[in-house]
């Protein structure tokens, strides 16, 4: 809230509404002549958001889309430019928390992780037929797999020796092909062998860094001179992204001003919630005129 500074009667825009977590403070901030619109690619996080912000008052809208497609989203709102925009990247805790939508390595479930259900190849369907070279280059490239030839190898022996379509049975091929140490530093997380992979195959699914790519080309047209937008990533390829766009605007004349670094969770937060461990966020605020 700090970085978008959303007034009262402002026209705000939550790229990833999820359970309206972000948009119940952004409808708070904005009032009763204030207007949110609430974007998720996910339709089941929907009835809860208009549950929560229906709860409480002002006007509001919600939008089964990508966030890819927000000028369009606008244009039928009869909205051109906004005030504050919030995205934040990735998955839900809701998400990753429920088995059947395969998000998670430690529950297990069908290896579908589609955002939007009613579309699109599930993660098994991609595992089954992508080349090994293809394979291989998504786990550096979105997962930041450092062995990304080595798992990507494994993995294709595996569905060669049967089908990979749980998350258990993904998960147990790569437990058993990698090592999993313990890090020796007491602020510090190990990875679980199967928690790159895991990512990786859900950009790759859901064409996660295209879309980030679309949002951040169009986003200086609907912000309004002097609106502000905050970017959440948890990826160090989305952070790139954002990064670059930033100071791209900055050094073209687009933003006025950007976060000179990234915010991060504190370590007490990050004790609280260890999913927060990964995040960053990034503001641009656009020229006044």
């Amino acid at each position: 809230m700090a970085a978008l500074e959303p007034l009262a009667g402002a026209v705000v825009v939550d790229c990833t509404v999820g359970w309206a977590g972000h948009a119940v403070e952004l409808l708070r901030r904005v009032g009763k002549d204030g207007r949110l619109m609430g974007l998720d690619l996910d339709a089941e996080n929907l009835p809860r958001a208009r549950e929560r912000l229906e709860a409480c008052g002002g006007r509001y809208s919600l939008h089964h889309s990508n966030f890819a497609g927000l000028p369009a989203i606008l244009t039928s709102g009869g909205i051109e430019q906004v005030d504050a925009l919030v995205a934040d990247l990735g998955i839900s805790s809701m998400q990753v928390d429920d088995a059947e939508r395969g998000f998670s390595y430690t529950r297990n479930g069908p290896l579908d992780m589609r955002m939007d259900r009613s579309r699109g190849r599930t993660a098994a369907q991609v595992l089954a037929t992508i080349p090994e070279a293809e394979l291989a280059r998504a786990l550096h490239e979105l997962g930041d797999e450092p062995d990304a030839e080595g798992v990507a190898r494994l993995l294709v022996e595996a569905r060669e020796r049967g089908h990979l379509e749980t998350t258990k049975q993904l998960a147990g091929v790569l437990l058993q092909g990698q090592a999993w140490r313990l890090h020796p530093a007491t602020d510090r997380w190990n990875t679980h062998p199967a928690a790159r992979v895991f990512q990786a195959l859900r950009i790759l699914v859901n064409r996660e860094l295209a879309n980030l790519e679309s949002l951040l080309r169009v986003l200086p047209g609907v912000l309004r001179p002097g609106g502000r937008a905050a970017i959440i990533s948890f990826h160090s390829g989305e952070d790139r992204l954002v990064k670059s766009a930033f100071r791209s605007g900055l050094r073209s004349g687009v933003y006025a001003a950007i976060s000179p670094e990234p915010m991060r969770a504190t370590l007490s937060e990050r004790d609280a919630n260890p999913r927060s461990r990964s995040a960053k966020l990034r503001w641009a605020r656009r020229i006044d005129s």
